[in-house]
């Protein structure tokens, strides 16, 4: 094992049959025999497409098995990529050749289609209805993708032009559209059952033999934003502000602290109470979105690694 580039204190590992590694801005991801993903889901936090200078505690661990859970709940609805968890911060999954489409689905108005609403109604080629206030559910949901961006930020796009740019097929397309309503209604039922209104995500997609397959995470705190359902639409009657569950606290903390991820700006000094508020907030998506209370796991880099290599001997 050798120093990570981000961390020093943390770790990249060497698996049996590796070809390739990638370190994302919260994942590493090792590529074995060209056949299978080890996704490592770091305590790397990151926000305005630039990685925090501090890890939270748990935080991978709480993606990692909030995305597991969720995926064997969408099993039924279209094929995913998921083969085990063998560790708490790690998934073992099928290499998929990725679409460079996010198909972000939006219940709510709000986020990046709030920002938009205001000096417009159109958003990737969807109209959005006039008289909307902040948060409001849409009539029914809009899919908004962005094509995916390999630097910087990721960039809306229209159905109009994914097609034009041979992003995917018709066919593919249609069906991309079906997983993802197909999803995102079952993404809002499990959430209901909790107390939880899901109001907008995104799912990525790949192809692995000729079929489309759910890939990535899915309905976590990183790539979902969720509303507390009791007393939302009184908040809404009111004007007061929805109460939520995701990483926009974080981005509100930074705002304040005028960064953006603008050229120039710096990010703001992250104190020990900080970090453990925002490890609480991951806990407590956890705990109810979930609906049991989570158990802090962090093995050593010793046990992960022999974890995943058992995992990967039994492929």
């Amino acid at each position: 094992m050798v120093a990570h580039p981000y961390f020093s204190n943390m770790k990249i590992f060497h698996f049996p049959g590796q070809t390739q590694f990638y370190s994302g801005k919260v994942r590493d991801v090792y590529t074995i025999d060209n056949k299978y993903l080890v996704m490592v889901a770091s305590n790397r936090i990151s926000a305005f497409d630039v990685i925090l200078p501090e890890p939270i505690p748990f935080k991978g661990q709480v993606l990692n098995q909030i995305a597991s859970y969720m995926l064997d709940k969408t099993r039924d609805i279209c094929p995913n990529w998921l083969i085990s968890t063998p560790a708490p911060q790690v998934t073992i999954g099928k290499k998929c050749e990725p679409f460079k489409i996010e198909m972000v689905v939006r219940g709510n108005l709000v986020g990046h289609a709030w920002r938009t609403y205001q000096t417009g109604r159109i958003l990737c080629g969807q109209h959005m209805p006039d008289g909307m206030k902040e948060n409001d559910p849409f009539p029914t949901p809009l899919i908004t993708p962005s094509t995916k961006a390999s630097e910087g930020h990721d960039e809306d796009i229209s159905e109009e032009e994914i097609l034009s740019k041979g992003l995917a097929s018709t066919s593919e397309w249609e069906l991309l559209k079906k997983y993802t309503l197909a999803l995102f209604e079952r993404g809002k039922e499990l959430a209901k059952k909790q107390g939880l209104i899901l109001a907008d995500t995104k799912y990525e997609f790949g192809k692995l033999d000729g079929e489309i397959v759910l890939m990535d995470e899915i309905h976590t705190p990183d790539s979902s934003r969720y509303f507390y359902a009791e007393g939302f639409e009184e908040r809404q009657k009111t004007g007061e502000r929805q109460l939520q569950l995701s990483k926009e606290f974080v981005r509100e903390w930074l705002i304040a602290n005028n960064f953006m991820g603008k050229e120039g700006q710096t990010v703001p000094p992250m104190s020990k109470e900080w970090i453990q508020t925002i490890s609480n907030r991951y806990i407590e998506l956890y705990n109810k979105l979930i609906g049991q209370p989570f158990q802090p796991n962090e093995l050593s880099d010793e046990e992960t690694e022999n974890r995943v290599i058992e995992a990967l001997s039994k492929l």
